[in-house]
């Protein structure tokens, strides 16, 4: 069986691509140039309220990155489409694109219907009208889907812990030794030290980042504003005392502390299981302190609603701070928990680990921009119209400020989960936490690395999915923020 080329029979699209590219770094080159040295061209008015230019050197600078950007997007798009009618036909692109189908489906969908209905989708239905927000949104999307259909196994080729005899370090297309008609014939994106398929590692780390990085940011979003609304609100002691502890916790340097998480003394004594035990409780107290003064004055309403959530919500607590029916297991002493047969989830140690520790991590920095906005919020004049109607504190700062603080919340939400993604690929990397076989993505890249000079395939595209995923959080944070300003 003969290797796989990278585009396969589409090669004869390869100068044009390579021609389209050039022109764009030349008119990425030129609008640089144009944009230090040249004045200002006329502006115009759009139909959505923003401006751009319209005429002179700068304009047609930008103009001419707009064309070219779009011819290389063009070309791209057509690699795809022919890829996933050819599959292998089209090379090692083709049949990544043939393997990426229900990726594709997904997103058209969701597009599609989005932009049908955007104008009944508030600030998520505005980020339509961003080409930065629709590029960064599309880019999230793709690898939260790849993750979902790879923890499926609807799309990996083989399996991600296999090693395959005489694939070490094999390059991307090299057909499968051994291989059964069963089984798919070639190794996509290589092997890497340990024979094992990249491709597929790369699909089964998407999950691993998709499952972790969200929660944590949710997690700490919850304990940040749980702590930090008072904090502002209040002021004086209270916010003395939580303003020193989040600064504390701050000055410490974030690698060291996770070596100490992971030290095995640590994890004996069961400082983790404690931490997960006292930051998971948040969520809770948020929740049941948010129906409590929403339906304070209706009581028939309020207590059977806060029986059947705060009964799921601690029941979900339970399910995630208990594993194999004890809160903490250490050599002297056991703490019990949830019964094994109630236990809906059961989180390997050393996944507690890494989430307790960006959790811990990223609340401080959540709870200062929380605790920010409540103080300037806090002085406006529906605040006062909410007091003088006699309104308690708890609903004024969960029904009147957090509204109102919702856009710079969403934006380092989005923020948040690409800090938290890197410091998870940063933490797979030092080998803290996740066990050695993990395919995460700082893992992989970490095994790749050691023969980085010899063999660029391994390390290479868990090190771009990494870099894609953190780029489109970081233009979804730029869309939503530029829509956010025109309301």
């Amino acid at each position: 069986m003969e290797p796989l080329t990278w585009t396969g029979s589409l090669a004869f699209l390869n100068p044009i691509l390579q021609g389209l590219l050039v022109l764009l770094a030349i008119a990425i080159l030129l609008w640089l140039v144009a944009s230090i040295l040249l004045p200002e061209g006329s502006t115009k008015t759009n139909a959505d309220g923003t401006l751009s230019l319209s005429g002179g050197p700068r304009g047609l600078a930008t103009a001419g990155v707009n064309y070219s950007f779009m011819a290389v997007a063009g070309i791209v798009v057509i690699y795809l489409v022919l890829g996933i009618f050819m599959g292998t036909g089209a090379g090692i692109a083709g049949a990544i694109a043939q393997q990426l189908v229900p990726v594709w489906i997904s997103l058209v969908l969701l597009y599609s219907a989005s932009i049908a209905f955007k104008r009944k989708l508030g600030l998520y239905g505005k980020l339509y009208d961003s080409p930065i927000g629709m590029i960064g949104f599309g880019l999230v999307m793709f690898w939260v889907f790849t993750g979902v259909y790879g923890a499926m196994d609807l799309i990996v080729t083989h399996d991600a812990l296999s090693q395959v005899s005489g694939m070490k370090n094999k390059v991307p297309g090299t057909p499968m030794r051994g291989a059964t008609e069963e089984d798919f014939q070639w190794y996509l994106l290589g092997g890497d030290n340990l024979a094992r398929d990249v491709f597929s590692r790369l699909i089964k780390g998407a999950w691993v980042v998709v499952q972790i990085a969200p929660l944590a940011a949710i997690f700490a979003f919850m304990v940040g504003i749980t702590l930090g609304l008072p904090a502002g609100y209040y002021g004086g002691r209270l916010d003395t005392i939580l303003s020193f502890a989040a600064n504390l916790i701050l000055a410490f340097p974030v690698i060291l502390l996770f070596y100490l998480l992971v030290t095995p003394e640590i994890i004996a004594a069961g400082v983790p299981n404690y931490m997960a035990t006292v930051l998971f409780i948040f969520p809770i107290i948020f929740i049941g302190v948010l129906l409590n003064s929403r339906y304070y004055t209706r009581p028939k309403l309020r207590n059977p609603l806060l029986t059947c959530v705060l009964g799921v919500a601690i029941w979900l607590y339970l399910s995630l701070v208990s594993n194999g029916g004890y809160l903490v297991e250490a050599p002297t002493y056991k703490i019990p928990g949830l019964p094994a047969f109630a236990d809906l989830f059961d989180i390997p140690g050393g996944i507690l680990v890494v989430f307790v520790s960006v959790v811990f991590v990223n609340s401080p920095t959540v709870f200062r921009i929380v605790r920010g906005l409540a103080m300037d919020i806090k002085t406006r004049d529906y605040v006062a119209a909410a007091q003088t109607r006699g309104e308690g504190p708890w609903y004024i700062m969960l029904w009147e400020i957090l509204p109102n603080a919702r856009g710079p919340l969403i934006v380092d939400f989005c923020l948040r989960i690409g800090y938290t993604t890197i410091l998870l690929g940063t933490l797979g990397f030092f080998g803290l936490g996740l066990p050695p076989e993990s395919p995460d993505w700082g893992s992989t890249i970490n095994d790749g690395r050691k023969l980085l000079s010899i063999y660029l395939h391994p390390a290479l595209p868990p090190a771009f999915a990494l870099l894609t995923l953190v780029l489109g959080l970081n233009l979804l944070a730029d869309g939503l923020r530029e829509e956010s300003l025109k309301d």
